[in-house]
């Protein structure tokens, strides 16, 4: 889970970055390559944010809508941080799982 955690992060910050970086400097500074690159390292990401995500799932039990949940939030700006909340309450802590 700490794996699919850590590149839910860095493909949510590629999203901001893409959103709130590259399109402003496409738009205003005429600088159409910061989407170009952007966009191909995003779109990687997500797709590594993709098959993560429904390994994460498989090896969890989830069921599908908690996967769909997840994976829809990867596409929503700052839905990265809500997957990680939601993931952290998901998973059981080592603490809790030697009690039981």
């Amino acid at each position: 889970m700490k794996l699919f955690r850590l590149i839910s992060v860095i493909e949510g910050i590629s999203l901001l970055v893409l959103l709130f970086v590259a399109m402003p400097l496409r738009t205003y500074a005429d600088m159409p390559l910061a989407v170009t690159y952007s966009g191909w390292v995003h779109g990687i990401l997500f797709i590594v944010y993709g098959a993560t995500s429904l390994l994460a799932s498989h090896l969890s039990g989830w069921p599908v809508w908690k996967w769909l949940l997840v994976f829809v939030l990867g596409v929503v700006p700052f839905g990265f941080l809500y997957v990680d909340h939601l993931v952290r309450r998901w998973t059981p802590t080592a603490s809790a799982a030697v009690t039981a």
